[in-house]
């Protein structure tokens, strides 16, 4: 990787989540550490202490998980400042669902508490809705962006992902999801899998959130990006506080179009990526979308010593 290049950040979704994240980057940085705490102390609970100890049924929870992630993305540049001496080089960001409130964070549409309070009511308002639904997703491997919306309309559910090629995923009530293999079998998609979840992120089962979540969004002190930041309802940029406002609450229900995204931001010459947050999904996700594209997946202090001399 050279600094010759412009560079996007990518912040992880929900389902990237660990036990143990962000641990090491508290105890070698002291800015880290310090977000943390304000996340703890806004709360009002210990973020920190289920991000790095669990237990696993707690960090999963959407109401937790979705402000450890965003804080975890945070931290992981804050911790390179103070290892390099100087700020992560970047000149735009993106993030998967969730992450596209961290990307916005560090792009500086809102500071670190107007994100945290917004991720929190996210997460809280995203689980309630879970728990007054009963509704599931399921990925589809192999499948067309085309032939998965004729999936969706056929069994009356929605496309919630478009992730790469060939990767894509539908959200629904679990009954009409029931249908769902037998007619992507009848279209030659060669594997359905059932997602782990607590419910049907991104369709319309997450309507009432969405709209719960929109005063929180009018009343949030946001401004526009010092970089150009990409949104997963338009695969565009959203560079109006009115645009940030309505693309963030537009992908509650709406699809995630996070392959388009990315080609998005290499048809604007980025073409060199560097991914905060646990697993090194998104970097998988672009080696599909674009092999030529590079991309470091930063999750830990050691990978930030790791890559410090190619991340200049």
């Amino acid at each position: 990787m050279t600094s010759t290049k412009s560079r996007a950040l990518l912040f992880s979704g929900q389902g990237a989540q660990k036990i143990g994240m962000g641990a090491d980057l508290c105890e070698k940085s002291p800015t880290a550490c310090a977000l943390y705490e304000r996340a703890d102390k806004q709360l009002g609970w210990s973020l920190s202490e289920i991000s790095f100890r669990g237990p696993e049924t707690a960090l999963t929870e959407t109401r937790v998980c979705q402000p450890a992630l965003y804080t975890h993305g945070l931290a992981i540049l804050a911790a390179f400042a103070d290892h390099a001496g100087r700020p992560l080089r970047f000149e735009a960001a993106a993030g998967l669902s969730l992450g596209e409130y961290t990307a916005h964070a560090t792009a500086g549409s809102f500071d670190f508490e107007t994100g945290l309070k917004l991720v929190a009511e996210r997460g809280r308002l995203m689980q309630e809705a879970c728990n007054a639904t009963v509704g599931t997703m399921i990925t589809l491997l192999g499948a067309t962006p085309e032939q998965a919306r004729e999936i969706a309309t056929a069994c009356d559910v929605d496309v919630a992902n478009l992730n790469c090629p060939g990767q894509i995923v539908l959200s629904g009530g679990k009954k009409e999801m029931e249908g769902v293999a037998e007619v992507a079998k009848a279209k030659g998609i060669r594997k359905v899998i059932p997602l782990n979840v607590a419910g049907a992120y991104h369709s319309r089962l997450m309507t009432g959130a969405a709209k719960e979540l929109a005063p929180h969004l009018a009343q949030a002190a946001i401004v526009a990006p010092r970089v150009p930041v990409v949104a997963n309802f338009t695969a565009d940029l959203a560079g109006t506080p009115e645009q940030i406002r309505s693309t963030l609450e537009a992908q509650v229900c709406g699809s995630v179009r996070w392959e388009e995204s990315i080609r998005r931001l290499i048809s604007l010459g980025y073409t060199d990526f560097i991914e905060c947050g646990p697993g090194g999904v998104l970097a998988g996700m672009l080696r599909r979308i674009d092999p030529a594209a590079t991309c470091l997946s930063l999750e830990s202090h050691a990978d930030l010593v790791k890559h410090a001399d190619a991340l200049n």
